[in-house]
């Protein structure tokens, strides 16, 4: 997390939970909350969605209508990530996020028409891109090129925070297992 994995923060901030220590992925999601290095983020982000872009739709025709969503989150949690300059956990839910980026309203009437025919079927079909999803995925990732550092920045104080982050839980567990139960522990949740 410390060197820009933002899978580890999807996981926490996923509203999706099968199984997990409360206590745990609140005070772990506090701690990516000051610990994570927002440029490290945004390059993941950028590089994730260019790849995206490039395999599922750089030749400009038909584009499986489900694999917009490949570079469609990126680009919005770049642009989420651009208009929240103090934060670095950018929304795991899809609508809240693109609510809170402020996308264009053509943007917006095409996502939500995608999100539509998406809940009524998962096979979409393929299309071409939608020029409102193109310009802005385009343009975020531009913007991103410039707006955000390398993400190498000093962690060495974070790298100690983690370290006591992390023997602070291996300390909590260990005093639960003792006690006979983890009083924290969420049942699992059927899917």
């Amino acid at each position: 997390m410390l060197k820009g994995n933002a899978v580890i923060i999807e996981w926490l901030r996923s509203p999706v939970v099968y199984r997990g220590v409360a206590w745990f992925r609140d005070d772990f999601l506090a701690f990516a909350k000051r610990a994570a290095n927002r440029d490290a983020i945004a390059r993941h982000y950028l590089h994730l969605g260019e790849r995206q872009r490039r395999v599922y739709f750089d030749d400009g025709t038909s584009v499986a209508q489900k694999k917009i969503f490949y570079a469609l989150r990126p680009a919005a949690t770049l642009r989420w990530l651009r208009l929240h300059p103090t934060e670095a956990v950018a929304p795991m839910h899809f609508p809240t996020l693109m609510a809170e980026c402020d996308p264009p309203a053509a943007l917006s009437e095409e996502v939500a028409d995608l999100m539509r025919r998406k809940a009524l079927t998962h096979e979409l079909g393929s299309a071409a891109l939608p020029l409102a999803v193109a310009d802005f995925i385009d343009a975020e990732f531009e913007l991103a090129r410039s707006a955000f550092g390398d993400g190498r920045g000093s962690a060495a104080e974070m790298v100690q925070q983690a370290e006591q982050f992390y023997r602070t839980v291996v300390e909590r567990l260990e005093t639960e297992a003792q006690g006979g139960g983890a009083p924290g522990s969420v049942p699992p949740i059927a899917p």
